[in-house]
């Protein structure tokens, strides 16, 4: 019997700049539920990959001297390399630069002008270069992009349009006949309200101000408008072909889910099913609209030195603590948050404390009582019954949530069931049950069933965290990995006895916050570090040249500060006492308004050992501190393993 396809898409990222967490969330999603479609026995097909056409990428490109073609192949596979760092189990990372995807987006954009879909006129409006997306006066809030605040601006040019107004009925009845066509509903209900009930306007599809993109059949004036040329990709991966289509494409179309973030809904719940509607192809299952990721309350920015990139947080946590944070701190419909003291408190508690001290435990408890033997569960317990139907529980509730996309909800679930499994140690206690020898069998009894209790959360966490599951399994020494070897309570049986167990590895080490939270602090810091500019200083003039033999004249020497204090009525002036090695001096210094004493006692500075004494507020200084700058002084230090006394040449 053929397994029944399903088909999962992402939205393609755009390759503007590498992806940070709440950019990589929707490939870890989606990857999450292929692998669950996988387990529950689906043919999967699982595409991703990248938008790389539009004016943004040839401005980029342009800014770093560069083409657009080396620009996007760079982003591309920084894009893909986070895929792959993520462990992400996608069948195809299709670029809107491949030919095959450009050739056949011609080909589609041919049949929809000669249906009489497009034509030619004038544009004017509201442009938003980061969003790729044009505006009316009426859909700009303040001024500016209705989608990501920045500022617009008017454009006018000849372009060519689509008749998008012409199926606005199709697409109401579409989504009245399909409930559960845009997805959670209350997207449905903004798509509806916002874009739909207004009414539909005809899109502007081509651009003829830049050339970076597909061009347009018949007329290479212009290239055709990036979001539609990157819509299309759902079908070209599939190799959608309008005189020829592919046995892929025949397998796997309709799609069963489009994964896209909210804020580009509108793409996909108007825009794409209208077209497809004029290629006369059949809609897509499913668009689910995912919330974002912020950093804290704030959305993640460069500017802001907020962002936070999955793959340095796997290095500092690992890949599938990553995963398992990104998937069970996002709420199915509201906006989820990342900061650091929260990866690390979610990461103790969940999966040091709950997951991975169960897990050692347990198999230490079977090492040291049965030399890692597997006891038969032949001595039952009403505490058996519970923790039996708590692991039934669990997985029921994880299938349904996992079915509606509620994966937070699912993670949630298999975790409470770990609870579940703790707390069964502590009402057994197992290392009272050793001390008795008639007990022995009630002993391998409790033992087996949280070994079992492990197994199912290792098969029902395979989607989330596969490294770990993995793991697991080897330490189980099991081959029962399948999603139907567990669910009811016949099937309570999988872990064999008379097998041996592995031996119990550290799954996840305890994270010390504070030290831990300091160390990204500094690597936040390093990496958002503002670009300091130099003060333009105009070249001086008139300055008399000296010879070497003059310059030689001026006795420069390492001292240390040994004690410094304020001078008394005198805000400007610092007594200080230095050691030049040979010999102390008092030296007094007009630098009180730029350094506190405690800034200076300890440092190593240069100075000018052979000046003529001087006396300033009626107190003897011996030499001069050298220091730059005028209306900002800084004292030049030198470093500590400088020798004292040691002539500056």
């Amino acid at each position: 019997m053929s397994k029944q396809p399903y088909y999962i898409t992402t939205a393609i990222a755009y390759t503007s700049r590498k992806p940070h967490i709440g950019n990589s969330y929707e490939i870890v999603l989606s990857d999450a539920l292929a692998r669950f479609k996988r387990m529950q026995g689906y043919d999967v097909f699982f595409q991703t990959g990248t938008d790389e056409h539009g004016q943004k990428i040839e401005e980029y490109a342009a800014a770093a001297g560069i083409s657009p073609k080396e620009y996007v192949d760079k982003v591309a596979g920084e894009i893909k390399d986070i895929c792959d760092c993520l462990n992400t189990t996608y069948d195809k990372f299709i670029r809107t630069t491949d030919k095959e995807h450009e050739e056949s987006v011609q080909k589609i954009f041919k049949k929809l002008i000669d249906k009489g879909d497009v034509y030619k006129s004038e544009y004017e409006g509201w442009y938003c270069v980061p969003c790729e997306s044009f505006f009316t006066d009426s859909q700009l809030v303040d001024g500016k992009c209705p989608d990501c605040g920045r500022e617009v601006r008017k454009e006018k040019e000849e372009a060519y349009f689509f008749k998008m107004s012409k199926y606005q009925k199709q697409l109401e009845e579409y989504i009245e006949e399909n409930p559960n066509f845009i997805y959670p509903e209350s997207r449905k209900k903004e798509m509806i309200n916002n874009f739909i009930k207004p009414g539909l306007q005809d899109l502007c599809i081509s651009r003829s101000t830049f050339k970076w993109g597909i061009p347009f059949p018949g007329d290479e004036k212009h290239v055709i408008y990036v979001w539609v040329d990157a819509l299309l990709n759902y079908i070209t991966g599939l190799g959608y072909d309008p005189e020829n289509n592919s046995e892929m494409y025949k397998k796997y179309w309709p799609a069963n889910v489009h994964i896209i973030g909210k804020d580009i809904l509108r793409f996909h719940t108007i825009y794409w099913p209208i077209f497809l509607m004029a290629m006369g192809v059949p809609l897509p299952k499913k668009v689910f609209g995912h919330p974002w990721f912020n950093f804290g309350m704030d959305k993640m920015s460069k500017s802001k030195g907020n962002v936070i990139y999955a793959d340095e947080l796997a290095d500092e946590f690992s890949v599938d603590a990553v995963r398992y944070y990104a998937l069970s701190e996002m709420p199915y419909a509201n906006d989820g948050s990342i900061t650091y003291e929260a990866v690390i408190k979610r990461y103790n508690t969940d999966l040091v404390n709950n997951l991975g001290n169960l897990v050692k435990r347990t198999l230490d408890m079977e090492k040291k009582y049965f030399g890692k033997e597997i006891i038969a569960p032949t001595c039952p317990d009403a505490l058996d019954d519970e923790l039996k139907a708590a692991c039934v529980k669990a997985y029921e509730s994880y299938i349904a949530l996992m079915d509606d996309f509620h994966l937070a909800d699912a993670l949630e679930a298999v975790f409470e069931m770990f609870s579940r499994a703790n707390k069964y140690i502590d009402e057994t206690a197992p290392w009272v049950l050793a001390k008795d020898e008639s007990k022995r069998e009630r002993l391998g009894t409790v033992l087996y069933n949280l070994l079992e209790t492990i197994r199912w959360g290792a098969v029902m966490l395979a989607p989330f965290t596969p490294e770990t599951s993995e793991e697991i399994f080897a330490e189980l020494g099991t081959d029962k990995t399948e999603l139907d070897s567990i669910g009811t309570l016949e099937k309570f049986c999988g872990i064999e006895a008379g097998k041996s167990v592995g031996d119990s590895k550290v799954l996840f080490a305890r994270v010390d916050e504070t030290k831990k939270l300091a160390e990204l602090e500094e690597k936040r810091k390093a990496r958002f570090a503002p670009v300091v500019e130099e003060p333009k200083i105009e070249k001086p003039e008139g300055i008399a040249l000296i010879g070497i033999e003059d310059f030689m004249k001026v006795e420069l020497r390492v001292a240390k500060i040994l004690e410094c204090e304020p001078v008394p009525k005198a805000k400007k002036l610092l007594k200080l006492k230095v050691d030049l090695g040979y010999e102390q001096r008092q030296v007094v210094s007009g630098i009180a308004k730029f350094y506190t004493p405690d800034q200076l006692v300890g440092k190593k500075v240069v100075l000018v050992t052979n000046l003529k004494p001087a006396t300033l507020c009626g107190i003897e200084s011996n030499g001069m501190i050298l220091a730059s700058g005028e209306e900002q002084v800084r004292v030049i230090f030198l470093d500590n393993e400088t020798p004292l006394g040691e002539r500056i040449r």
